[in-house]
């Protein structure tokens, strides 16, 4: 991932640096895993507007994002890393040995074509899901879930991490 810094061109530009999106897929999504997202800032419950100048923009699709891992011990290859408009962090489409594909939260330095596993017994990679009694004292971590089979809930959002202590 390389780093543009901006020019000064205004004073919100100036020390304001943001991530090329190069090594992103180009085309649409994977269309299964593409649910229609309605706007409806700024409304009630009856659709009318009770706060001005909320709402437009661009239309987007939701992605739905696999924040539980819980396919054990099968692995999988990333297809293709995207962006999406609906969070700061990028996604990973990753297509497991039986055939399921599912997005995922692309870590850093994950790369198109590496395999990842979740389990017990898979080994400290980037991208591998395990249990925190499996993981080292001091190593970082992402997507985190507060109760066993909630779901990631702590360090989700792009360049957030946590660090594993004792």
């Amino acid at each position: 991932m390389a780093v543009i810094k901006l020019k000064p061109t205004t004073p919100g530009q100036r020390g304001a640096v943001k991530v090329t999106r190069d090594h992103l897929h180009k085309g649409e999504g994977f269309a299964p895993l593409l649910e229609a997202q309605f706007q409806k800032a700024g409304r009630n419950n009856n659709g009318h507007i009770t706060t001005r100048h909320k709402g437009g923009g661009h239309k987007h699709h939701y992605r739905v994002v696999d924040f539980k891992r819980n396919k054990d011990g099968i692995p999988a290859k990333v297809e293709r890393i995207e962006y999406d408009p609906n969070r700061t962090a990028h996604i990973a489409l990753v297509c497991y040995a039986d055939g399921e594909r599912r997005y995922v939260i692309a870590p850093r330095n994950l790369e198109v074509g590496a395999t990842i596993i979740s389990g017990s017994e898979a080994p400290i990679r980037v991208g591998n899901t395990l249990p925190i009694r499996n993981i080292p004292v001091g190593s970082t971590i992402h997507c985190i879930e507060l109760k066993i089979g909630a779901g990631a809930q702590i360090a989700r959002s792009a360049g957030t991490s946590a660090t594993l202590l004792a």
